[in-house]
């Protein structure tokens, strides 16, 4: 979720995630397996048979994300017929991934403006294949058993005063801010440092992981201050309420990555295209364009995996066998 899992959001995700660029590039070629650092003049990893209709899914880490793609992948294969290919991918490489046709297909983007103006307006390798139907909002998040018995933890000038509380052996002095993947595009550690708070940004290292961890606090009712966004799953297993940070403007989103000093924007999640599939892409670009659902179908769908620990495709088939007057929608010409 810049998954900002906004999800910088212009800086954007924006469901905010930062990444370097040589890492983010390492990171697209190690799954991909290609050896050359200038993947614009790579060809797809998967090249199609010759009579095969394929289409190739960007994948990203977190499980709203393989929701989206496990429902997509299966109504592909079982009802349009196609070969469906997935490549994981973090946030910022997925674009140059789309742009360059090594992927078709991005399903859940909480915003990224640096690579729309690049590749939407400017290169106009990518289109808009409109919204997913689902609203993304990051933000700092604690459990609601512990904002009950002290509701002024639920604003951000009263958070040092609950430092003590929250330090850990990875925080040290600090209190822990817990982070989830370090790929993901996030404010927090600029956060931190321009509010002034003692606190220290620790990764859990996956959304997987993250969960994990929130559980375990749950369980123990243990005080936690995390990196959270909605929509999730978990929030039905353990209530969370979020700390009010400095209100979010479109000035402090234009800010620099590291003068960052408001809250996260809520952001309707967007679907994006390659170009040129986007117009030669026959049933399979048509059906990722109506490709919309809600909040709640998505977290059915993530709980099935997260927690049931089902396979993304056990969890589509479940779901689609329950709602075909959702998907069938999606099929219409």
């Amino acid at each position: 979720m810049a998954r900002t899992p906004i999800r910088t959001r212009t800086r954007t995700r924006t469901r905010t995630r930062v990444l370097a660029a040589a890492s983010s590039a390492a990171a697209l070629l190690a799954v991909t397996g290609c050896g050359a650092a200038d993947m614009t003049k790579q060809t797809s990893p998967f090249a199609a048979p010759a009579g095969i209709r394929t289409v190739t899914l960007s994948v990203q880490s977190w499980v709203g994300a393989q929701a989206n793609v496990a429902v997509a992948q299966k109504l592909l294969e079982d009802e349009l017929g196609y070969r469906v290919d997935l490549v994981q991918t973090d946030e910022v490489p997925a674009w140059d991934a789309l742009s360059q046709g090594r992927v078709d297909a991005i399903l859940e983007d909480w915003g990224h403006p640096d690579q729309e103006k690049l590749y939407v307006e400017d290169k106009k390798t990518i289109v808009s294949a409109g919204d997913l139907g689902v609203t993304g909002h990051i933000g700092w998040y604690v459990p609601k058993y512990w904002a009950d018995e002290h509701p002024d933890v639920t604003d951000w000038k009263n958070l040092d005063k609950y430092a003590d509380e929250l330090r850990t052996p990875e925080s040290g002095d600090k209190g822990q801010l817990m982070d989830g993947s370090p790929s993901y595009v996030t404010n927090d550690t600029a956060l931190v440092k321009n509010l002034d708070l003692d606190y220290k940004v620790v990764f859990a290292g996956s959304e997987a992981a993250q969960i994990t961890q929130i559980q375990q606090f749950a369980k123990e009712k243990k005080p936690f201050l995390s990196y959270w966004y909605q929509p999730q799953w978990l929030f039905n297993e353990v209530p969370m309420v979020e700390v009010k940070l400095p209100e979010y403007t479109e000035a402090c989103g234009a800010k620099d990555p590291e003068d960052i000093d408001c809250a996260y924007p809520t952001t309707p999640l967007q679907k994006y295209l390659n170009a040129d599939f986007s117009k030669r892409g026959g049933e399979a670009a048509d059906f990722l364009k109506k490709f919309t659902w809600t909040e709640e179908a998505q977290n059915e769908v993530s709980r099935m995996i997260a927690s049931e620990k089902l396979t993304p495709q056990e969890a589509a088939e479940r779901w689609i066998e329950k709602n075909p007057q959702v998907w069938k929608k999606w099929l219409r010409k």
